[in-house]
C-alpha cells in the first residue's frame, strides 16, 4: 500500500513538471548591473519609492535604469486592493496616503536625469478618487522639477469614476497608458475586478477629455488566446482611437500565478507588429521582452519631444557638458 502511494505521488509529480513548457533561449536577457543601476537602486530605497520595474520583475530593467535613462515608479503604495493572476505585486490592505510621495519622485527624476518617466499605481479601490488626486500631484511636481522630461501615466481603471479620469487629466501627461491585458474572452481568468469593456471607454474618455494626448494600451500573449482574438483586440482598441499598442510574452512570476499556455516565437511578434501597423496605430512595439513601458520614450508625441529636446539642449548648454537628449 505505502509503495502504492509513493509511485502515485511519484507519477503526479512527473504530471506537473510536464505541464510547465520549458523557456525558449530567445527569453534569455543580459543582465548590465553597472554603476548606473546599482546607483538608481540605492536612490529608490533611500526616497522610499517603488518600481513596478522591481515589483513586477520586468525582464528590461537593466536596459531601461542603465541604457534608456528611463524609469517606471509605481505611486500610492505596493499593496494593491486586486489580486490579478497575472500579476506579482503584493494584494492586501493599502497603507495610508504619503502626501509627500510626489515631491519624493520628482527630486528622484531629477538626481537619475530621467528623460521620460512613467508612473502607474497599485489599484486603490479602498479611495474614494482611486487616487487620482495623488497621481496627479505627481506629475506636477516632476513637471515644476524637471520640466523638460516628458511622463506617461498608467492608472486603473479607477472603478469606471469619470470625474476621478478628468481630475487625473488636468495634470496634463505626455501620454495616457491603460492596459487591457488580454483578450475579451479571458479578462474573466486574468484579471481581477476590471473588465475588458470598462478599460475601452476609458480609453475612448481619454480622446474626449484630451484629444491630442496619445493614448495607448498593452496586451499580453501565452495565455491560451488565439490570433483571431488578438487581431480582434486590436480593432477594439483602435475602434475607442488607442493611437499606440505593445505586445508582449505573458511570463509567470510565481508558481500561484497562471501558468503559460504557449511561448510565441519572435517572427509571430514581428508579424502581429506587422498586423497592427495595418490597423492604424502610430506605433507598435511586439516581441518576447516588450512590456507596456518598454521604449516608453519614443512613443511621446511630435510637440512633447520637441520640448524634451529643447529642455536638454539648454542644460547641455548650461553644464557645459555633454548630454544625452536622443530619444
Amino acid at each position: 500500500m505505502e509503495l502504492q502511494k509513493k509511485k502515485a505521488g511519484a507519477e503526479i509529480m512527473a504530471f506537473k513538471k510536464e505541464e510547465y513548457i520549458r523557456k525558449p533561449e530567445w527569453l534569455k536577457t543580459k543582465i548590465n548591473t553597472n554603476e548606473a543601476y546599482t546607483d538608481l537602486k540605492k536612490l529608490m530605497r533611500e526616497k522610499g519609492l517603488n518600481t513596478v520595474c522591481e515589483e513586477a520583475r520586468c525582464p528590461n530593467i537593466h536596459e531601461c535604469w542603465s541604457e534608456r535613462k528611463t524609469a517606471t515608479f509605481m505611486i500610492l503604495g505596493s499593496i494593491c486592493t486586486r489580486a490579478c493572476r497575472f500579476c506579482a505585486v503584493n494584494t492586501g490592505l493599502p497603507n495610508e496616503l504619503d502626501l509627500n510621495e510626489p515631491m519624493r519622485v520628482a527630486e528622484s527624476v531629477k538626481i537619475m536625469g530621467l528623460k521620460h518617466v512613467v508612473v502607474t499605481a497599485v489599484a486603490r479601490d479602498d479611495l474614494n478618487d482611486a487616487g487620482a488626486g495623488v497621481f496627479a500631484e505627481t506629475v506636477r511636481a516632476i513637471r515644476r522639477e524637471v520640466p523638460g522630461c516628458t511622463i506617461e501615466i498608467l492608472p486603473s481603471d479607477m472603478k469606471g469614476d469619470y470625474e476621478n479620469l478628468r481630475n487625473l487629466m488636468s495634470s496634463g501627461p505626455d501620454i495616457f497608458n491603460h492596459n487591457i491585458e488580454t483578450v475579451r474572452r479571458l479578462t474573466p481568468r486574468v484579471r481581477a475586478k476590471a473588465t475588458y469593456d470598462r478599460s475601452l471607454e476609458l480609453l475612448r474618455r481619454v480622446k474626449e477629455i484630451a484629444p491630442d494626448t496619445p493614448t495607448k494600451s498593452s496586451i499580453m500573449v501565452g495565455l491560451g488566446e488565439t490570433k483571431e482574438e488578438i487581431i480582434q483586440a486590436m480593432d477594439d482598441l483602435r475602434a475607442h482611437n488607442v493611437d499606440i499598442m505593445t505586445i508582449g510574452q505573458y511570463l509567470q512570476p510565481t508558481k500561484k500565478h497562471l501558468m503559460v499556455e504557449r511561448y510565441y516565437h519572435p517572427d509571430e511578434f514581428a508579424e502581429l507588429k506587422e498586423i497592427a501597423m495595418t490597423k492604424g496605430f502610430s506605433h507598435c512595439e511586439a516581441g518576447p521582452l516588450v512590456r507596456s513601458s518598454y521604449h516608453a520614450d519614443e512613443q511621446v508625441s511630435n510637440a512633447s519631444a520637441q520640448r524634451r529636446i529643447k529642455y536638454m539642449q539648454g542644460v547641455e548648454k548650461q553644464d557645459n557638458k555633454e548630454v544625452d537628449f536622443s530619444f
